[in-house]
């Protein structure tokens, strides 16, 4: 079982729920070690005293903080924590905002929280609850391993979330890059095609579409060097869109992406079918769809993407769910 990085209480108004923080992403990147070339000999990171050349133990280290001149103001670990023991168990609820007011830029990291008892799940579900109706989030500091962190507590699929947020004067203003682009603006045909194309490439947004394809072929490069197999290399990247060019490139990238949609559109709607066979299958292993409920049929109209569906009743659901997945409709049921 997970255990939870951090422990304390949420505290919105007079009520307090102890809580318990997990991590909700995990890193999936392949750690390498360090090794000299040309040997089998493993590189450490060691901490060294630059001054007598010897290896420092963790628990005679302290911190330091330049103040000019080479002098340094010393600081020990407890120090950092009795000046805040209170914050570093308390997540305090100061403000409640509207969930799509945070500007995205703001989101660092995501965590889960958890009742940390049974006996605390229902303030746990009311704070929760309450959130998901108003679609409101909670603003609140806590510390957590010697930095305090804002944040934004949100329901979320059943459970609370906690987003820790980049502090204001964290957020880099762009006015202060020096290679900001242009001031001028996109017009005429141009931003017409573009427009085109943003349209045809738009879809809804499925996490589970996309891999980290990165990691994959470098999970292939260390297979292939295990085997003494020849080492693929990737293609170099396109070569930049010259100007004189632009529109030429828009009109056949829309032209690419109305083609692609309806590829995939098309390969959606096999999909659907096979999984509106199977689910159909396993209810009724005869392909007779009449055993199953309204919401059952509702449910794989949508996934072959029927229209008109939500105002059909049962009957008119089974004979169209049973054209799309090729199965068989009952005879003679009544209408619901």
């Amino acid at each position: 079982m997970a255990r939870a990085i951090w422990t304390g209480s949420i505290n919105f108004g007079l009520v307090s729920i102890p809580v318990g923080l997990f991590s909700a992403t995990e890193d999936h990147t392949i750690h390498f070690h360090q090794f000299q070339r040309g040997t089998a000999d493993r590189v450490r990171n060691q901490r060294i005293n630059e001054r007598t050349g010897k290896e420092v133990e963790y628990s005679d280290i302290v911190k330091g903080k330049e103040v000019g001149g080479g002098d340094y103001v010393i600081v020990e670990p407890d120090e950092l924590a009795e000046i805040a023991p209170g914050r570093s168990r308390t997540l305090d609820i100061v403000t409640f905002v509207d969930l799509d007011e945070i500007d995205p830029i703001f989101f660092q990291k995501t965590y889960w929280l958890a009742p940390a008892d049974e006996q605390y799940g229902r303030p746990y579900a009311l704070l929760r609850d309450a959130m998901a109706r108003t679609n409101r989030a909670g603003i609140a500091t806590f510390v957590m391993r010697g930095k305090e962190y804002l944040t934004a507590v949100r329901a979320d699929e059943g459970v609370l979330a906690l987003e820790t947020l980049f502090f204001a004067d964290e957020i880099r203003d762009p006015a202060d890059l020096d290679d900001l682009p242009g001031r001028s603006q996109a017009k005429g045909k141009e931003l017409e095609m573009a427009t085109s194309l943003i349209e045809s490439m738009s879809g809804p947004w499925r996490p589970e579409d996309f891999r980290d394809t990165y990691t994959e072929r470098v999970e292939k490069l260390i297979e292939d060097k295990r085997r003494g197999r020849e080492i693929v290399t990737e293609s170099e990247p396109p070569e930049p869109t010259a100007m004189s060019d632009l529109i030429a490139a828009l009109e056949a990238s829309v032209a690419e992406a109305r083609g692609g949609r309806k590829d995939e559109r098309t390969g959606r709607r096999k999909k659907a079918a096979t999984t509106a066979r199977k689910k159909a299958g396993k209810a009724a292993p005869d392909g007779d769809l009449s055993e199953l409920s309204k919401a059952d049929l509702t449910a794989m109209a949508r996934d072959l993407d029927v229209r008109g569906r939500s105002s059909m009743n049962r009957a008119e659901l089974e004979r169209v769910v049973a054209k799309a997945a090729g199965t068989t409709p009952a005879k003679g049921r009544k209408a619901s």
